[in-house]
């Protein structure tokens, strides 16, 4: 089990600006199946506290900055995230809590499955037991 990976993302552009494209399997290394995005959080607000049960997803700080606390139930790290042209991957079974943001900050997140409320691990707790027993 291993914590989050930052992944680059080739930049094009010319003097009208910079453009990245993201494309499943090619930039990003799974099928892309729902994209969701977070802004306008407020100061001192952490967002996140769960880990997913199957899920993988690529995150991106497309405006702005934000810090994320990553937990694989054995070790802990943190990663900034304040460039648009890296994101960090997300394998699944990873706790995150996901803080610091900057007024401007919007983080965009790609996901290779759908919404599923049962996928969640929302207690930590939980998550560690579940870590423990290998689920």
């Amino acid at each position: 089990m291993t914590l989050g990976r930052i992944i680059s993302f080739e930049e094009r552009g010319d003097d009208r600006g910079t453009l990245v494209a993201l494309e499943e399997n090619v930039d990003v290394p799974f099928d892309i199946r729902r994209v969701y995005y977070i802004y306008g959080t407020k100061a001192g607000v952490v967002r996140g506290k769960h880990a997913h049960r199957n899920l993988q997803q690529a995150v991106i700080a497309v405006s702005g900055s934000c810090r994320l606390l990553l937990d694989n139930g054995r070790e802990r790290t943190e990663v900034v995230l304040d460039r648009p042209n890296q994101g960090l991957l997300l394998r699944s079974m990873t706790w995150r809590e996901i803080s610091d943001f900057s007024e401007d900050c919007v983080l965009v997140v790609l996901a290779d499955r759908l919404y599923d409320p049962a996928d969640y691990i929302r207690d930590y707790h939980e998550f560690q037991k579940a870590v423990a027993e290998g689920r």
